[in-house]
Order: structure tokens, then C-alpha cells, then sequence
């Protein structure tokens, strides 16, 4: 199964150090039981926003290694892709970047041919051949047709697939040079959020330790003092402060770490898939590890 990971602390800025690349639990060492592809973004001081994509397992990309260590930005997202659409291609690879935006996906939407329809003249933002770049596109012609709320775009994005299209799982992160998003919907898989604030009853606490199952292992000193939230396709340290993303909730994190959320799809997809709908390569890609 893909996984998701985002982050803010707009709008201080902040060195990615907490990828401990070496580490036995590691982005690089989950990247060997997700190999085909992986992807870091975050933003310039100036807002400019700077993809590293490879289709090849983290364990393998010497410059991702090297960034994730060095660079600072105010928000992060990151992908280790299982693939389940799309040939193993740079093009293929999430995040995909557009309008200043940055967007990852875990899951499965079908009816590409019914979507591209839908898309119109959106569909020359795609440059591959996945579901979620194609999502990607559609979330940001409905942000345009909202006056640039992207919120807003979101919402209408995904209420759309889920009343026109197959979909066995539509989770979302996204981020903006200061602003990041997340959708969970339905319940197929996880995602969690965690709140750090600075004047918290946990302020300090070092984030040093396994993820859950052993699958990801994060470190974080710099955080320790500063407010920041993360959003990531599982638990990554025993921190209590972890919840569950629930069905259809939307979350928000603004500029100044606002949090607004909301069950933006309090109803099931109308033609939800199961493991058994899909092709074996695909309903193996979706299983949890």
C-alpha cells in the first residue's frame, strides 16, 4: 500500500531531519516493500515549490537521501508508491505539482474514461497515466470555479468521484506553501494526524521513536519546539497524541496552524469496490503491510 505523509509548521521553517534515512525503520527501509517509486515536496522561502521525484524505492535515490536531510520548508509532503495504475515513470510518481500546489494519493479510482470526459480541457494539466494525477487535475478546476478556495475545490473534487465512479479508496494529502489539506474517505484505509503544539502538555517530547508495526521510524529534535501537525498513512511514534482521520473528514491547516475539520462526505461511495473488484497486482498494492 502506498503511503502518505505531509506536514506543517508554517510559518516557521524547518529542516527535514526527521527522515532518519539510516535508521532501521526508515522511510528508505519501508521504501523496500514499496519500490516503485518515490517522491519528496516542499517550498522556497519565496513560496517556489521544489519536486524530487524518482521512479526507483527511496533505499536507492541518492538525492532524495540528500534532501530529505538538508532541506528547510515551512511544509512537506512525501510519497513511497506501491504502483497500482501508470508504467514505473518520473510522470507517474506522486506528488504531482501544480498551481503552486502539491498532491498525494493512496488508493483506487476507476472509470479513468468517464473521468477524462469529465475533465475537458482540465485533462491537459495530466501528464501520465494515473487515477490520482487525473483527481489531482479535476480538484483544481473546481478550486478555479470556486474563486480559489481550495477547500472548497477539494470538496467538490472528491464528492464527484464518489458519486460517479468506482472507487475503492480516496486518501488525500495537499499543500500549499503554507497551508496543507487531508481526506480520508471512506474507511478502507487509515490516515492519522497529530497536533504538536508548542505550549502542549507534550511539549519536548522527542519524536524518536518506532511508527507502528515497526514500518516507519521518524526524528525530529527541531520540532520539539515548535507547533507543527503531520498527517501520515500511520502512526509514526507512540506519541498519544495520534488520531484516526475519521470517513469523509476534510482537515484543514492554515498559515498560522488554524485547524478546521469537517465530515465533508458523510455518505459511502456509490459504487464502492472491494479487494475482490480489483486486478491481483492492484488488490495486493492495496493491502496493509
Amino acid at each position: 500500500m502506498c503511503r502518505l505523509f505531509a506536514m506543517t509548521s508554517a510559518p516557521q521553517r524547518v529542516r527535514a531531519t526527521f527522515w532518519l534515512l539510516d535508521a532501521r525503520d526508515s522511510l528508505s527501509a519501508q521504501s523496500r516493500r514499496d519500490p516503485d517509486g518515490t517522491g519528496l515536496g516542499y517550498f522556497r522561502p519565496g513560496g517556489e515549490p521544489v519536486l524530487h521525484k524518482a521512479p526507483i524505492a527511496a533505499y536507492e535515490d541518492r538525492a532524495f537521501a540528500e534532501e530529505a536531510r538538508t532541506v528547510e520548508s515551512a511544509t512537506f509532503i512525501a510519497h513511497v508508491r506501491y504502483a497500482t495504475t501508470g508504467a514505473l515513470s518520473v510522470r507517474n510518481t506522486h506528488p504531482f505539482c501544480a498551481e503552486g500546489r502539491m498532491l498525494a494519493h493512496n488508493g483506487v479510482i476507476e472509470g479513468k474514461d468517464i473521468l477524462d470526459r469529465h475533465l475537458g480541457d482540465a485533462m491537459a494539466q495530466v501528464q501520465g497515466d494515473t487515477d490520482s494525477e487525473r483527481f489531482f487535475a479535476l480538484v483544481n478546476r473546481e478550486t478555479e470555479a470556486a474563486a480559489g478556495d481550495v477547500t472548497a475545490g477539494l470538496e467538490s473534487a472528491a464528492r464527484w468521484v464518489a458519486e460517479n465512479l468506482p472507487l475503492l479508496a480516496l486518501n488525500i494529502v495537499m499543500t500549499t506553501a503554507d497551508s496543507l489539506w487531508a481526506l480520508r474517505y471512506p474507511e478502507t484505509h487509515s490516515l492519522y494526524v497529530l497536533e504538536r503544539r508548542a505550549d502542549g502538555p507534550h511539549r519536548g517530547r522527542r519524536l524518536d521513536q518506532n511508527g507502528s508495526g515497526g514500518r516507519l521510524r521518524v526524528r525530529a529534535d527541531s520540532l520539539a519546539e515548535l507547533s507543527s501537525m503531520v498527517v501520515a498513512s500511520e502512526r509514526l511514534d507512540d506519541h498519544p497524541g495520534w488520531r484516526a482521520l475519521r470517513s469523509g473528514e476534510l482537515l484543514h491547516v492554515g498559515p498560522d496552524l488554524h485547524v478546521t475539520s469537517r465530515i465533508a462526505l458523510p455518505d459511502p461511495p456509490a459504487h464502492p469496490l472491494t479487494l475482490a473488484d480489483l486486478d491481483p497486482h492492484a488488490a495486493q498494492a492495496q493491502k496493509t503491510s
